[in-house]
């Protein structure tokens, strides 16, 4: 194991092209960039046997936040690979910790059987193979340094991961999603408003971090590597703006009225994007989005909530 490069893994999550892990490979050391659910874990695994790399050379397992279609297979990843430490954002270490209250709020909005069916079991992680980066800290891999900047806006427990070897940036959920199903026209990006920490300020500075992050390239989650940065931020903002407007617009309101009201302006503006880019929207294309747009709308209400107190 010689080489520089970075591998994209499909996790198959609700179907392919939803949602990715990446292995980074430097040197004679490997890292996992997020681990998607339990049931990607054999997929994760058969990555490191296709590229003929020990488990042993796994040194770190990087969750950008602990979003369970981000980290839930943390602890069964690291329950195979004996020499891995998972790196998280300070108020995400706990919770892969003590992973209870993640479970049981989850179970809570799915129930036992779809949780389940979802993201399979999860189990607590030692502590000692749990560490905390601070905003700006760097760990090597490899020859390679990997630094870690806090951004909030879409998870106050959020992180993005810069590799200057590669000139890239793993984004999480701070860049937006990028479905490549959804590519046949122009670039066609929107944010994730999910909730319960959606600020639309910091959601703004932290698309600035990454746009002006020097990376030529951003690998995101949702979904793969892209290199138009500039074209994405631009949507992103157009998109925070909205949000931002909605919830202010659903302060007033009740709360199954807001919730119905920002959903409405969501669709709308949907069918408005992806129109502006060259993109008829199918019915794939609907049922693709459902999730994204209801937990946006979703989390947009949750906001106006607090704001009326």
């Amino acid at each position: 194991m010689s080489s520089s490069r970075l591998v994209t893994i499909d996790c198959d999550y609700l179907g392919p092209g939803f949602a990715a892990a990446y292995l980074r490979v430097e040197g004679d050391e490997a890292a996992f960039v997020e681990t998607n659910t339990t049931h990607a874990v054999p997929r994760l695994l058969a990555a490191l046997d296709r590229e003929g790399i020990a488990r042993e050379a796994v040194r770190w397992v990087i969750v950008t936040h602990v979003h369970l279609d981000h980290a839930g297979g943390a602890s069964a990843l690291l329950a195979a690979l004996p020499n891995a430490t998972v790196l998280a954002h300070p108020r995400a270490a706990r919770h892969l910790v003590d992973p209870s209250k993640l479970v049981k709020s989850a179970e809570a909005v799915y129930g036992a059987a779809r949780f389940a069916e979802l993201y399979g079991t999860i189990l607590p992680i030692d502590a000692a193979r749990v560490r905390s980066l601070e905003d700006r800290e760097s760990v090597l891999l490899g020859g390679a340094t990997l630094s870690f900047v806090h951004t909030r806006g879409h998870a106050n427990h959020h992180f993005i991961v810069l590799d200057p070897a590669r000139e890239a940036v793993f984004t999480g959920d701070t860049f937006g999603l990028v479905y490549p199903h959804l590519q046949r026209g122009r670039r066609f990006a929107f944010p994730s408003t999910s909730p319960t920490d959606f600020d639309a300020e910091a959601a703004h500075a932290s698309i600035e971090v990454v746009r002006t992050s020097g990376a030529r390239r951003a690998a995101l989650t949702h979904f793969g590597e892209i290199e138009d940065l500039d074209v994405v931020a631009a949507q992103l903002h157009r998109w925070i703006d909205l949000s931002a407007s909605l919830v202010e617009a659903a302060v007033p309101l009740a709360p199954a009225e807001a919730e119905a009201m920002i959903r409405k302006a969501l669709d709308k503006e949907m069918e408005r994007a992806a129109e502006e880019v060259g993109l008829a929207l199918d019915a794939r294309d609907h049922e693709l989005l459902e999730l994204d747009l209801a937990l946006n709308a979703q989390g947009l209400a949750y906001v106006a909530s607090k704001r009326r107190g």
